[in-house]
C-alpha cells in the first residue's frame, strides 16, 4: 500500500519549494527523468479492462525499467475522513524488452509522458518521497529528446509514503503533518481533487528565497 497526495505549483516558485524541501529533509535532491508508458489491455484479455505503467528511468547511466500497477483506493467512512489517499500498489523491476512482452500479451499503448524534475527521499515519521516534475509529451512515438511540456508554467508535486494494513494510520498522520510545512506554497490533496494554485505562494516563495531556507528544520 501507499499513501499519496498531489498538488500543483507554478514553475516560477519551484526553486523556493526546492529550498524549503532541502531544509526540511536535510538530504540532497535526486534528478528525475522518467519515460512513462501507459498500457491498457485489449479485448482478448477479458471484459474487465486493466492498466499498467512501464517506467524507464533515464536519469541513470544505464536506463532501468519497472512495471507499476496502481490498484483501488481504500474505501469506507474512515477513508472519506482523511485527506490522504491510501491505495494498493505493485511495482517490480523489469528487463528492457518488457514493452514488447506486454504487446505480445495483447496490451496496447494508451499514452506516454516524459516526467522531468527532482525528488527528495527522507524519513520524517514515515519514509516520505516528494517528487516535483513537469509532464512532457512526445510529438513522435518514444521521441523523448523532442518532448515538450503539457502544461507550461505548472509542475506537479506528489508526496508518497509506503504503508501497510497495520500502520497506515501512522503514515497518514506523518504525511498530513509534513504537508502543513508546504501549505504556504501549495495545497496538497487526494489525486483528482486539486484545488489549484495557492494565493500565498508568491509571498511565501519570496520570503524563502530571501532567507535562504537552507537550514535543516
Amino acid at each position: 500500500m501507499e499513501c499519496v497526495v498531489q498538488g500543483i505549483i507554478e514553475t516560477q516558485h519551484v526553486e523556493a519549494l526546492e529550498v524549503l524541501l532541502q531544509g526540511l529533509s536535510g538530504v540532497p535532491k535526486e534528478r528525475v527523468r522518467v519515460h512513462e508508458l501507459c498500457l491498457k489491455s485489449g479485448p482478448n484479455l477479458g471484459v474487465v479492462p486493466s492498466e499498467v505503467r512501464l517506467l524507464c528511468d533515464l536519469a541513470q547511466p544505464t536506463p532501468s525499467w519497472a512495471i507499476r500497477h496502481v490498484g483501488g483506493a481504500m474505501r469506507g467512512a474512515g477513508a472519506e475522513q482523511i485527506s490522504v489517499l491510501v491505495r494498493t500498489i505493485v511495482e517490480s523491476k523489469a528487463s528492457k524488452n518488457v514493452l514488447q512482452y506486454f504487446y505480445t500479451l495483447g496490451y496496447k499503448l494508451d499514452h506516454e509522458l516524459l516526467k522531468i524534475g527532482f525528488a527528495f527521499h527522507f524519513h520524517r515519521g514515515a519514509q516520505i518521497t516528494v517528487t516535483v516534475t513537469s509532464a512532457n509529451k512526445m510529438p513522435r512515438l518514444h521521441a523523448t529528446d523532442e518532448a515538450v511540456p503539457v502544461t507550461p508554467g505548472i509542475q506537479l508535486v506528489e508526496i508518497t509514503a509506503p504503508a501497510a494494513a497495520d500502520n497506515y494510520n501512522d503514515v497518514v498522520s506523518a504525511v498530513t503533518a509534513f504537508c502543513e510545512y508546504l501549505a504556504p506554497l501549495l495545497h496538497l490533496s487526494k489525486p483528482g481533487h486539486s484545488t489549484g494554485i495557492v494565493a500565498t505562494a508568491g509571498a511565501a516563495a519570496a520570503s524563502l528565497m530571501s532567507s535562504g531556507g537552507g537550514k535543516t528544520l
